[in-house]
């Protein structure tokens, strides 16, 4: 009997434990303004006076979103609005961005902690063929994770889905001049949390431009997350 007793005792306690968890991960979803569960809305983007213009008016005839081109994306959206620099991929993981951006020519670095290998092979957008990456091929990597100071060396910041970093990026940028782009996700382990019912992106965009930004809002067509913001001082900055 005291078997049994100690064993109804502990699904108890277990299960206490799982609803404080559950409490605790439903809290830091609002906290975070939607991550894994709240996209940035359609009335949420009219509401902003800055990302309005990502709207989307439905007409029936929409392109399907792609699901593993977010990098050929971004790069082609990048090379087309931009001269070539030197450019951060922070956060860059396997390094493909990287390695496309060099391929256009500019000097671009991988800045992540954790050390990884190109992928074996890409799909080209445009001749719409897989290309095979040499197992030889390289791309600057600095493997730690980002600090300030490390903006001295570079023209322009990516991340793209990078936790942790968006403020620092931001702040590094708006302190040495250079410019940014950014496809924020969550807010995880961000040093400043959006205000209570605040998108955390909605929030976000506002803090650029209290930097002293001009901003430019993009949308890139690919599942998930897929709003960027291109930030670079105004005139006289």
């Amino acid at each position: 009997m005291g078997k049994r007793k100690d064993r109804r005792e502990k699904t108890q306690r277990y299960a206490a434990i799982a609803r404080s968890a559950a409490r605790s991960v439903l809290a830091d979803a609002e906290i975070d303004g939607g991550h894994g569960g709240s996209p940035l809305t359609d009335d949420l983007l009219a509401s902003s006076a800055h990302l309005a213009g990502l709207v989307t008016h439905s007409t029936g005839h929409e392109l399907t979103k792609m699901k593993k081109f977010r990098f050929q994306l971004l790069h082609r959206w990048i090379a087309a609005r931009r001269e070539p620099c030197r450019v951060a991929d922070v956060g860059g993981g396997k390094g493909l961005l990287a390695y496309l951006l060099r391929e256009s020519g500019w000097q671009a670095t991988v800045i992540d902690p954790f050390a990884q290998r190109l992928p074996a092979k890409y799909k080209d957008l445009e001749s719409n063929r897989q290309i095979r990456i040499a197992e030889s091929e390289r791309v600057p990597r600095l493997s730690r994770e980002f600090q300030p100071e490390m903006a001295a060396d570079f023209d322009l910041l990516v991340a793209m889905h990078a936790h942790g970093c968006n403020i620092q990026l931001i702040d590094a940028a708006a302190e040495l001049g250079r410019e940014v782009i950014l496809l924020p996700c969550c807010v995880i382990h961000e040093p400043i949390l959006p205000p209570p019912g605040v998108h955390w992106i909605q929030w976000l965009v506002e803090y650029v431009v209290e930097k002293g930004f001009v901003v430019e809002p993009f949308r890139l067509n690919f599942k998930g997350q897929n709003i960027g913001l291109y930030a670079r001082m105004g005139a006289g900055e």
